[in-house]
C-alpha cells in the first residue's frame, strides 16, 4: 500500500478500511482523491471477500470538502460553474451513489471535522459515528453563495428532519458530534482515541449479518419516503413473500431454536448472489 495515495485501502478479515489520505490540506474532495475512491469501491464491490467497509480520515479532519484552492477558471470557453457540475455529474455524484448502492454496509468514522461536501460524503454511510471533538458544517449559502451537495440536501432532512437542515444550511454554526447524535443525523460519537475501536466494532458486527441485510434495509426505507402506509405495509409482505423462502431464514430460524448465534452465508456463496437489488 502506497501511504502517499490519496485512498488507502486495507482490508482485514472482511473489512475494508478506506482512508483519505490528504492531511495536510485536511482531506479535501481533490478530483484525484475521488478518482481513487470511485476505484477502491469498485474493488469493494467486485471483491467478495469484503463484508463491511469503514470510511475515516487521516490527520485531523475527516474532509472538508472541495480544496477551493485548486478551482481554476473553466476551460475550453466553459465557465468554473460548467466545469464544475459537469465534474460533479461524472465523479461526484456517481461517489455518492455507489456508496449508497454498496453490497456490504458501510461505517463512516468521522474522526475530525466534516465540513461542506464532507458532511455529505460521511452521510453516505449506513452507519456513521464520530469522535467527540468532530463537527458537522455546512458552509456553502452562508460562505460561497451556493448549495449544500453531495447528497447533504437528501441526507439531512431524512436523518434530522427539514428545520434542523434549514438552521444547518442557512445558520453558519457547527454542529457538535454530541448535538449531531442527539438530533438523529448520526448513530453515535466517541472519546476521540476510541473512535476506530468503535468503528471496528460496529464493522465487525454488520459483517456477521445476512449478505443481502443492508441493501433490503436500505431499499425499503427509501422505499417508506414515497409510498403511503398501505403500499409500505404491502411491499413488507412482498418482500418477505421471497425473504422466508431462503436459506438465511431457515438458518435464523434454526439458530433461534437452538440458542446459539446464526451463521449466515458470505457474499460469495451461491444463495447470496442475487441478494442486491432485489427491491420492490
Amino acid at each position: 500500500m502506497d501511504s502517499q495515495a490519496p485512498i488507502l485501502y486495507d482490508l482485514a478479515d472482511g473489512i475494508a478500511t478506506l482512508t483519505l489520505n490528504l492531511p495536510a490540506k485536511l482531506n479535501p474532495i481533490a478530483h484525484g482523491l475521488q478518482v481513487e475512491l470511485r476505484d477502491a469501491l469498485e474493488r469493494i464491490r467486485d471483491d467478495r471477500a469484503v463484508r463491511a467497509v469503514i470510511l475515516t480520515g487521516a490527520g485531523k479532519a475527516f474532509c472538508v470538502g472541495a480544496d477551493l484552492s485548486a478551482m481554476a477558471p473553466g476551460e475550453e470557453g466553459k465557465s468554473l460553474g460548467t466545469q464544475t457540475a459537469e465534474w460533479m455529474q461524472s465523479l461526484s455524484n456517481p461517489l455518492i451513489e455507489t456508496l449508497r448502492t454498496l453490497p456490504v454496509p458501510v461505517v463512516a468514522a468521522v474522526n475530525g471535522p466534516a465540513a461542506g461536501a464532507g458532511v455529505g460524503l460521511a452521510l453516505a454511510a449506513d452507519v456513521t459515528i464520530a469522535a467527540r471533538s468532530a463537527y458537522f458544517y455546512l458552509p456553502f449559502l452562508p460562505k460561497l453563495g451556493i448549495v449544500p451537495d453531495l447528497g447533504c440536501t437528501w441526507a439531512i432532512p431524512r436523518r434530522a428532519g427539514k428545520a434542523r437542515a434549514m438552521g444547518m444550511a442557512l445558520l453558519d454554526e457547527r454542529l457538535s458530534a454530541g448535538r449531531a447524535v442527539q438530533w438523529g443525523l448520526i448513530w453515535a460519537c466517541a472519546d476521540d482515541e476510541q473512535l476506530m475501536d468503535d468503528a471496528r466494532a460496529i464493522a465487525q458486527r454488520l459483517a456477521r449479518l445476512p449478505a443481502h441485510a443492508v441493501v433490503e434495509a436500505r431499499e425499503a426505507f427509501e422505499a417508506s419516503e414515497r409510498h403511503t402506509l398501505k403500499e409500505q405495509l404491502h411491499y413488507e409482505s412482498e418482500r418477505q413473500r421471497e425473504l422466508i423462502d431462503r436459506p438465511t431464514f431457515r438458518e435464523g430460524v434454526s439458530a433461534f431454536l437452538q440458542k446459539r448465534p446464526p451463521a449466515f452465508e458470505s457474499r460469495s456463496h451461491p444463495d447470496t448472489l442475487k441478494a442486491a437489488g432485489t427491491g420492490a
